[in-house]
């Protein structure tokens, strides 16, 4: 007998205890499952067709997708407490599941991964979280770099749907590698792959997402209940009754066209009639509502109806953006660069240079050089250089730095290896190799700072499992 059988069964059997009501009428399975008849009432179900609904989901699936009371929680949130919310989610899925479903199915990975998105971000690509995760898939500045998404000053490609979803497909493959069980990639995926691999040890090596549960971090244990919730709820939103709303703008309605020069919304707005606002909604990766001129050309989405406009209009649109005030300069800093900043020392190390040190201290070379009045860009083993840094910047650091010796101290069940990085070898391909498990990790171990630290000849310490 098949599970949804068994479930069925179960369910009927339910029923069959259930005594007639005062008027006489015996209440049925088919009502079991209907909506409340009272229109205005949200609809409340019993355990039993939770439990079944998600029984038939998890035969479409090689997710694994139970039923439990941490799930029941979820459901309640996304059903009853915030209902508006998953309305929201649920037009905004008409925009992005469609690409997001391409891309899983590009790297042979199952349907359901989209539904991280929406644990993630609710499907908005401008999402901020506290930790500074950014964009439906919310990677933080590091992890960015790993998939060479550009983050600068008029670009957070974090925030750009597409090449995110790229990146998310990339990393939700290499985590299903390390553990072939994707509830335990799910939880990798938000904790990262160190507090699977200790809950592991701390449960003497079992590999089930449930029986790690009590070892695992609160946010962590909440992840995959989350993830089977949304499952069902977007799934049974009639039943819910619950509405998707109506986003003016859908994947399917927009089309895209290159640009080689730099231009501002408000531009392109005034010649095409499309609003900022819509621009913005369809273009997130551009921070300051500006497309600027960089070394290879630049996508711009609009509304399909409106990119014939555009084509007739691009050479006035070209020739206006020349008049200076389509460029956003803003004024960051003074000269000194020295306001509301505390000083530092940073005594200058093996294979340091000045953009490395730029890079960690949030600065730029410029700046350094004027505050150590340096007349060229030599520096030496040893010197010591005055740094002046945003006090909340420093905080972050040492926070870093202390996390990651914790880590490293109370893991003594692995060894050290060390690699010297080959021709053509990236922070990916390194992390490949030895099957890391964080390339977090691997980043903070060595202090790289972004890909160009990758150079033939550099010695890596790579952390292994035994």
């Amino acid at each position: 007998m098949t599970m949804i059988a068994r479930s069925k069964n179960r369910i009927f059997r339910h029923i069959s205890k259930l005594a007639l009501t005062a008027t006489g009428f015996i209440i049925f399975s088919s009502a079991l499952f209907a909506s409340p008849p009272s229109s205005d009432s949200i609809p409340i179900y019993p355990d039993l067709v939770y439990e079944y609904r998600i029984t038939e989901l998890n035969h479409l699936t090689p997710i694994d997708l139970e039923y439990n009371d941490h799930v029941r929680r979820f459901i309640d949130v996304y059903t009853i407490e915030r209902r508006d919310h998953l309305a929201k989610i649920a037009g905004r899925a008409k925009q992005y599941f469609p690409m997001i479903e391409q891309k899983l199915d590009k790297y042979g990975l199952p349907h359901e991964l989209k539904y991280l998105a929406v644990i993630e971000s609710a499907l908005d690509p401008f999402a901020v979280s506290k930790s500074g995760a950014v964009g439906l898939w919310q990677f933080k500045l590091n992890t960015s770099r790993m998939f060479d998404l550009t983050v600068n000053s008029y670009i957070d490609e974090r925030r750009d749907p597409y090449k995110s979803t790229e990146a998310a497909c990339k990393y939700l493959k290499y985590l299903y590698r390390i553990y072939d069980n994707w509830q335990l990639a799910l939880g990798a995926y938000n904790g990262g792959p160190g507090v699977i691999r200790k809950a592991i040890a701390r449960s003497d090596g079992k590999k089930s997402f449930w029986e790690l549960y009590p070892h695992l971090p609160a946010q962590t244990k909440s992840y995959v209940p989350a993830f089977i919730a949304v499952n069902y709820a977007m799934n049974h939103m009639e039943e819910h009754r619950i509405t998707p709303d109506k986003l003016s703008n859908s994947y399917i309605d927009t089309d895209t066209v290159k640009l080689s020069y730099a231009v501002s919304f408000r531009n392109i707005s005034d010649k095409t009639g499309v609003p900022v606002n819509t621009l913005k909604e369809l273009n997130p990766v551009y921070r300051r509502d500006f497309i600027p001129n960089i070394n290879r050309k630049t996508v711009l989405i609009l509304p399909r109806e409106k990119v014939l406009k555009f084509l007739k209009e691009e050479e006035s649109i070209f020739r206006s953006k020349n008049s200076g005030s389509d460029f956003p300069k803003r004024k960051i800093g003074s000269a000194s660069g020295k306001e509301n900043k505390k000083k530092i020392t940073h005594v200058v190390e093996k294979g340091e240079y000045f953009h490395k040190i730029a890079m960690k201290y949030n600065c730029t070379i410029a700046e350094i050089r004027k505050w150590n009045n340096l007349p060229d860009n030599n520096l030496h083993v040893g010197q010591k250089l005055e740094i002046w840094v945003n006090p909340e910047y420093i905080k972050q650091i040492e926070a870093d730095k202390l996390q990651y010796r914790r880590q490293a101290s109370a893991d003594t069940s692995r060894r050290v290896v060390y690699y010297t990085v080959e021709e053509g070898d990236t922070i990916w391909s390194i992390a490949n190799k030895f099957n890391c498990e964080s390339i977090a990790e691997l980043i903070k171990a060595n202090d790289i700072q972004d890909e160009t630290d990758i150079k033939p000849g550099k010695q890596l310490k790579i952390y292994l499992d035994h």
